[in-house]
């Protein structure tokens, strides 16, 4: 077990408990357990299967491939409506967790067949996704950064593209994409 790991299960934190019946449940499958973004992760061969983590109302486990999965308990839960390929099982408590002890280890073995499988979520392209007005102007007049945008990951484009058009105002909009600019010109994502 990793410093990290060790140091996340002995904080007191929100959802200790319910982290460490999750932990209990997900050890009965003979995943690696690792620590990304801040959180454990639960892998298989290399390959990311399950996420822990936590939220002000409730903890959950975040199942990579989890829109690949047949939904028959109703527990998956689609994060957002950008979120295309991961689906979280939300908890409040320990007994929720235990009350569904059996469904939760359905779905993680369903997620570990599924990558084995090697299938894969089909995700909108990039040009699927709106592009805002104000951002599509400031390509048009600037080359330079049609080409840097271009240039960038197809997933660096849709956080960009997801950042400006979650704004509801168009003045709000154009801020974002002046903030922005700069970053694009320099290759880096919104994270970067």
């Amino acid at each position: 077990m990793s410093d990290r790991i060790a140091a996340f299960f002995a904080k007191a934190q929100p959802w200790q408990q319910e982290f460490a019946q999750l932990r209990t449940l997900l050890g009965e499958l003979g995943l690696e357990e690792g620590f990304k973004w801040g959180w454990p992760c639960y892998m298989h061969e290399g390959a990311n299967i399950v996420l822990m983590h936590g939220f002000k109302e409730y903890c959950a486990l975040l199942l990579f491939k989890g829109a690949l999965l047949d939904d028959a308990d109703g527990l998956l839960v689609q994060q957002t409506e950008n979120v295309q390929s991961a689906r979280q099982i939300r908890f409040t408590s320990v007994a929720q967790i235990q009350q569904q002890s059996a469904a939760i280890l359905r779905y993680v073995r369903a997620a570990i067949v599924a990558e084995k499988a090697g299938l894969t979520v089909q995700k909108k392209s990039t040009a699927e996704f709106d592009m805002p007005e104000e951002f599509a102007s400031r390509l048009a007049e600037q080359p330079k950064l049609q080409a840097a945008f271009d240039a960038l990951t197809p997933g660096r484009q849709r956080a960009y593209l997801l950042h400006f058009a979650q704004a509801k105002q168009s003045a709000t909009r154009a801020a974002r994409v002046e903030r922005c600019i700069p970053r694009i010109l320099e290759g880096k994502g919104m994270d970067d």
